[in-house]
């Protein structure tokens, strides 16, 4: 072996242009994409996101094998600028506008000034650099921040694809303007960097150190393999296995996210580390080898000598395992999962006991793998079912097709029922809520429950139906009905359908779907059958009344009366078939009192949630324009898990007030976001949120321990900056007293013309001082430790 030049060597050079060609073209293909990337959607941003994620690994990976350390050191903080630059766009929904655009124009000023300082300096020292290397890129960058500051937030979504297109054609241009080495230029330059590559002997060492490293790769396949299998062991316990594609890729998706954890801790914690321990004792090290050349004579001094020896040689033996990585993707990956697999292992079976699931539960970061699948299906496999059982003739037509009616509702009495969202969690949140709901239950006058969301977390799986749904609700004796939230669109709604609907209706819509999906799954008749008998095992066993439904949408109208229930799906917007239904619903309710329930909040944390600007002619503008239309009066949502209150005031002459409730706190993890940050001038004058600001603190305070205390004050005093409280609050999410769950109940009271909604908790009835309002929500004199009702005048 010879000290390497600083380009690629020659037998290296076939696979070192693969790579440049590889990696150049990778992320010329990234910039066409995010620049033709649709940009009117929410989505559209998180998509701009991940691409900028991946172009930004690719420039640290092509940086690990540049040949000039200078280069290696420029790819790499391009590379780690443009993740960042990723994960602000791909957080820009929880991250104040102004702050995303400030900070995407800072990073490309103060890159323009990094390459024209480079530039400038290497002028200086007479060693001027070709103007492709640092006058470019300062043009460029500097051109990128211009226009990020002239179109501002005034098309933020353009902005930010036009800005992701230019900074990922950058890093193309750097990857194919540097030169790489190969995998076999390791030891060399392990030798080179310590300044010895011309002792003959250490190249023999690094020769014998080299070939040790790639008899070792069983080895590390062995050690990689046996955590990875333990790993998918320990998911599949916690979140079921079953035969299906559900079953079989959550627990897989979940281990990927576990490499993903392994990989980061091992190059961005441990790696760094010893790097810079390396760096402090490379005195230290340079003396030691001076030490082993000579021959020594003493037993002291061979004793010495050895252990010298044995310290240098484990050095030099990490230096060229990092060099190794550096220049083989595969060898990375094995290095890094053999790194990082053991701490990851510690974090996966650990991380429930933290309260930070959101953050490094790989079974999370699964779930959301399924939002994005079924993001993108679930208006075709609505449509699909719905049309199924109309064509069955065995519903009727139009507003009737999708009736239900609940046992003693009266044609034209009073009655009362219970609205409860988010309720699957399983575990004492929801479980706390339990005493109360029968409570409410119990009354006469309460004919049925409707579901608002959320039925069954973390995917919707009938395997967790008996303790997330069956369970809590035992004894529950009214009819149950429900709309479905996005996690239980994960199994393609399978385990809902099958709870929910009529059998036949149940079986038709699940073909349905299997048809919509061109057969491409792992449902069969046998498993649509199953489902549907499993479901029926279970209400039997646990005496729950449910199954009255044809579609994962519902109608109830009486005389005077109609409740109009909504499936939004995932991405907040309904399908063809749907809308048919709602406005032929709407239409026959012409003249009645109208409360809708839909899967999403159209106001929620202070906010209002619909763009006004969508013309998505079925997206979530043009549902709430279709419900004004008709003259709706409460408008009712999970999805977001609190208790909020909001009056919708339209214009002099316009319809009425539109009265509008997030209840989504029947079971889940709160969003205290909303209690924490609540806006100084938020999307209505007037409204009411529970919890409040002070019992939310006054929890978090008490039950945050000592290492948690600098996000809390984060949090707390900085709202979160440049995130959201919203996003951060997940950190002090904790299954103990004192809960603040809720649900509930409406009364129909056309006998005195008005509508009641009344709230309640863990504790029953919830009462003025529970919650935070507005100065003008309630009389001047109200008594504090009144019931809250809300009364909403029934429109002559």
């Amino acid at each position: 072996m010879s000290e390497p030049s600083p380009s690629v060597t020659q037998s290296g050079a076939p696979a070192a242009r693969r790579h440049v060609r590889g990696v150049g073209i990778a992320l010329f293909v990234l910039a066409a994409v995010a620049l033709v990337t649709p940009i009117a959607s929410e989505s559209a941003m998180a998509r701009v996101g991940m691409l900028l994620l991946a172009a930004g690994l690719l420039e640290v990976y092509d940086g690990c094998r540049r040949a000039r350390d200078a280069d290696a050191r420029a790819a790499w903080y391009n590379g780690a600028s443009t993740l960042l630059i990723g994960i602000v766009v791909l957080n820009s929904t929880t991250i104040v506008a102004g702050v995303v655009i400030g900070l995407l124009a800072a990073w490309f000023l103060f890159d323009a000034g990094r390459y024209g300082w480079r530039g400038v300096a290497a002028i200086r020292r007479g060693t001027p650099l070709p103007l492709r290397a640092w006058l470019l890129p300062l043009v460029g960058n500097l051109g990128v921040a211009i226009v990020v500051l002239v179109l501002r937030e005034r098309v933020l979504p353009l902005t930010i694809a036009i800005t992701a297109s230019l900074r990922i054609l950058g890093s193309a241009w750097n990857v194919l303007a540097s030169p790489v080495l190969a995998s076999n230029d390791a030891g060399d330059r392990a030798l080179v960097d310590l300044g010895l590559g011309d002792r003959p002997e250490m190249l023999v060492m690094a020769n014998r150190l080299e070939d040790e490293e790639i008899a070792r790769g069983g080895f590390d396949r062995e050690w990689i393999f046996g955590f990875t299998a333990t790993l998918f062991a320990l998911h599949a316990g916690r979140m079921g296995f079953e035969a299906s594609l559900l079953g079989m890729l959550s627990p897989l998706l979940a281990v990927i996210g576990d490499w993903f954890i392994a990989v980061l801790i091992a190059s961005f914690v441990v790696v760094p580390a010893r790097l810079t321990f390396r760096k402090v004792t490379r005195p230290l090290e340079r003396r030691a080898w001076a030490l082993t050349e000579g021959n020594p004579v003493s037993r002291v001094t061979r004793l010495a000598t050895r252990t010298a020896r044995w310290w240098l040689e484990a050095r030099l033996r990490f230096a060229i395992r990092l060099r190794q990585a550096r220049y083989s993707p595969r060898l990375a990956l094995r290095r890094g999962l053999r790194t990082g697999l053991p701490a990851a292992a510690v974090i996966a079976a650990t991380v429930p006991v933290w309260g930070m699931n959101w953050y490094f539960d790989t079974e999370n970061w699964a779930a959301g793998v399924w939002n994005s699948w079924a993001e993108a299906r679930t208006d075709t496999w609505r449509e699909a079912m719905v049309r199924s059982v109309l064509a069955s003739q065995q519903v009727g037509d139009g507003a009737d097709a999708f009736a239900v009616t609940p046992a003693g509702v009266p044609a034209d009495g009073d009655f009362a029922f219970i609205v409860i969202g988010d309720t699957g969690e399983g575990d004492a949140s929801q479980q706390v809520l339990r005493d109360s709901l029968w409570q409410a239950a119990e009354q006469p006058d309460v004919k049925f429950v409707v579901i608002s969301s959320d039925v069954v977390y973390p995917t919707g799986a009938m395997r967790n139906y008996e303790t997330n749904f069956w369970l809590p609700f035992k004894g529950v004796r009214v009819p149950l009905y429900a709309i479905p939230g996005n996690h239980d669109w994960y199994d393609a709604l399978e385990a809902f359908v099958a709870t929910f609907l009529e059998p036949q209706a149940a079986r038709l819509a699940m073909r349905a779907r299997v048809e919509a999906d061109e057969r491409i799954t792992s449902t069969t008749d046998a498993h649509i059958d199953a489902l549907i008998a499993r479901a029926a095992s279970y209400g039997g066993e646990y005496g729950v009344s449910v199954a009255h439904q044809r579609a994962p949408f519902f109608q109830v109208q009486t005389d005077r009366f109609a409740l109009v229930a909504v499936d939004t799906g995932v991405a907040r917007r309904v399908d063809d078939a749907e809308w048919a239904w709602l406005e032929s619903a709407l239409e026959a309710a012409r003249g009645k009192f109208v409360m809708a329930i839909l899967g999403h909040p159209l106001y929620a944390g202070g906010a209002y949630l619909a763009d006004p600007a969508d013309d998505d002619p079925r997206g979530f503008a043009a549902i709430h324009a279709l419900l004004r239309r008709h003259g709706a009066t409460i408008v009712m949502a999970g999805d977001t898990h609190d208790l909020e209150y909001y009056a919708e005031r339209p214009g002099p002459g316009a319809a009425p007030t539109m009265h509008h409730w997030v209840n989504g706190g029947g079971g889940a993890y709160l969003s205290f976001g909303t209690a924490l940050a609540w806006p100084r001038q938020p999307a209505a004058t007037t409204w009411a949120h529970y919890p409040g600001h002070a019992d939310v603190a006054r929890k978090i305070d008490a039950s945050t321990p000592w290492w948690k205390r600098p996000a809390w004050w984060w949090t707390r005093d900085l709202g979160g900056w440049p995130f959201t409280a919203e996003w951060l609050s997940a950190l002090f999410d904790s299954n103990e007293a004192p809960f603040f769950q809720s649900f509930v109940e409406v009364r129909v009271e056309p006998s005195v013309h008005r509508v009641r909604v009344l709230p309640w908790g863990v504790h029953g009835r919830l009462r003025w001082r529970d919650l935070d309002t507005s100065g003008d929500l309630r009389d001047a004199g109200a008594n504090p430790n009144d019931l809250v009702e809300w009364v909403v005048p029934w429109a002559q």
